[in-house]
């Protein structure tokens, strides 16, 4: 494959495959009330922090996508609040028209059929080069561990840190960071907030929802919280906070 790797301040025509990701990731995971104050203005705002990667020989359709966001924050440690206060932050300082500090990872996403080839990595790298040519030291990131949906019911901070007979983190999106540089600095304990209808939970998942609890959820790395009396369910998940150093 020669990979090619532009911004959407340099290739705005590519736009529209930016959303041709199919499978990418579970329903709910759409319906993080924040996403839409970043998604909905990431092209008008930050298309220099919007990275995609394609094939040379088939520019038609890209292969991997980066996303990531300024913000200003100056207290010593990074928001519990994770994924939302990050875009909360940035949101609030676009329009203020504050002098953002550091760069916060939204997403790094690649192709379904071609995860395990590496491009993770290489979006990551890219990410932090394009971070430190736009003139930050800093790369964070509320990293999502793609392996912790299978055990939903270790906290996150355990689970973190699980690490393998090299000393790197069991997760392989963990590892991914570590590898490139990354230090594992904090839990991000909410993260994602995503409310909704049991009818909602049900379209978004195909499960009954049908007692109040802990439900299990494919896909989710906590366990979901419905209340039936009330007629809704939560999820509050937890990201991992990586710091880079570009």
């Amino acid at each position: 494959m020669d990979l090619v790797i532009v911004s959407l301040a340099e290739r705005p025509d590519l736009a529209p495959l930016l959303e041709e990701f199919p499978g990418s990731w579970p329903e709910f995971m759409h319906h993080d009330p924040a996403s839409g104050m970043y998604y909905g203005v990431a092209g008008l705002h930050y298309p220099e922090h919007v990275l995609m990667a394609f094939d040379r020989d088939h520019p038609e359709r890209l292969v991997a996508k980066g996303y990531s966001v300024p913000f200003r924050w100056t207290e010593d440690v990074l928001p519990p609040g994770g994924w939302d206060r990050v875009i909360q932050r940035a949101s609030i300082g676009w329009a203020n028209g504050e002098e953002p500090n550091l760069v916060s990872a939204i997403e790094i996403n690649v192709q379904t059929d071609l995860r395990g080839s590496g491009l993770s990595s290489v979006m990551l790298g890219a990410m932090r080069d394009s971070v430190r040519a736009l003139g930050y030291d800093t790369l964070v990131a509320p990293v999502r561990p793609n392996g912790k949906p299978a055990h939903p019911e270790v906290p996150t901070g355990e689970y973190a840190g699980w690490t393998r007979e090299d000393g790197l983190p069991v997760d392989p999106w963990l590892r991914v960071h570590v590898r490139a540089g990354g230090v594992i600095e904090a839990v991000a304990v909410r993260s994602m907030t995503i409310a909704g209808t049991l009818v909602e939970w049900r379209e978004w998942t195909g499960l009954p929802f049908d007692r109040s609890g802990q439900v299990l959820v494919p896909g989710a790395l906590v366990p979901v919280l419905c209340d039936v009396e009330h007629g809704y369910a939560v999820y509050v998940e937890p990201n991992v906070w990586v710091r880079h150093k570009t």
